[in-house]
């Protein structure tokens, strides 16, 4: 059992496998005034066995199974506190968060590398696959976790989200503002929504907010460094 503090909350997790531990190593706290606890029962991590052998095949740890039940947990809990778990790859660059948003295979990995290649020294990853979006203020806030994808981009900070970009492939590079109507449905899309009626009464009122306070952009692109130039022009000169 330890401590964490992610997205400023303080989190004890109950955990029966080392792996969860050291996934969270650079969060953990000494700070004892939890807000949640988190264990996962024997018939969750077999469930979330069979679930892990459908998506990716035999081979997972029992460890790498229940860190991805520990999270869902964790997420399950937060719009109850205002915050949200996205699928996106977050960056930051001077002092403002970029959300970018596509379906699984469609190159987020690849575009915040082209920022990467065309800022560099100025860019950094917040979270790499599923960042803590947390509202504090009227504002949004991206937020590092120990569950950042398989290349492990990310940090232990946070940052104030300007703009989300959904991607799409392209033969050349164009960006465009797209409307809160035509972008909630691609964002819940990326949204784990509680199953209980408060939750998801919570989750869509927090949807609504966050579309009505963070600018929302349509990115084509192909792979070249122009369509990180392109979308980092059009979104920093345009922040709510």
């Amino acid at each position: 059992m330890f401590n964490v503090k992610i997205a400023d909350f303080v989190i004890c997790i109950d955990n029966k496998y080392e792996f969860v531990e050291r996934l969270c190593k650079d969060y953990i706290t000494d700070d004892n005034d939890a807000c949640l606890t988190v264990c996962c029962t024997d018939e969750e991590l077999a469930e979330e066995t069979k679930a892990c052998i459908a998506e990716y095949g035999d081979g997972m740890s029992q460890g790498y199974v229940e860190s991805v039940c520990v999270y869902r947990h964790i997420c399950l809990s937060l719009p109850e506190k205002d915050a949200f778990v996205l699928h996106a790859a977050v960056i930051e660059k001077d002092k403002r968060a970029y959300a970018f948003l596509a379906r699984s295979g469609t190159g987020k990995s690849t575009h915040i590398k082209l920022w990467a290649k065309a800022f560099p020294n100025e860019v950094s990853v917040v979270n790499g696959d599923k960042p803590i979006i947390r509202k504090i203020d009227g504002a949004f806030y991206a937020y590092g976790t120990p569950w950042c994808g398989k290349e492990g981009w990310g940090e232990n900070k946070r940052s104030r989200l300007a703009a989300i970009c959904f991607l799409e492939r392209g033969e050349i590079n164009e960006i465009s503002p797209i409307s809160p109507k035509l972008s909630a449905p691609r964002l819940l899309k990326q949204i784990l929504i509680p199953k209980d009626e408060k939750g998801v009464e919570r989750t869509f009122e927090l949807m609504d907010e966050f579309l009505k306070t963070v600018d929302t952009w349509l990115l084509y692109c192909n792979i070249s460094e122009e369509a990180a130039i392109i979308s980092h022009d059009a979104m920093s000169r345009s922040v709510k």
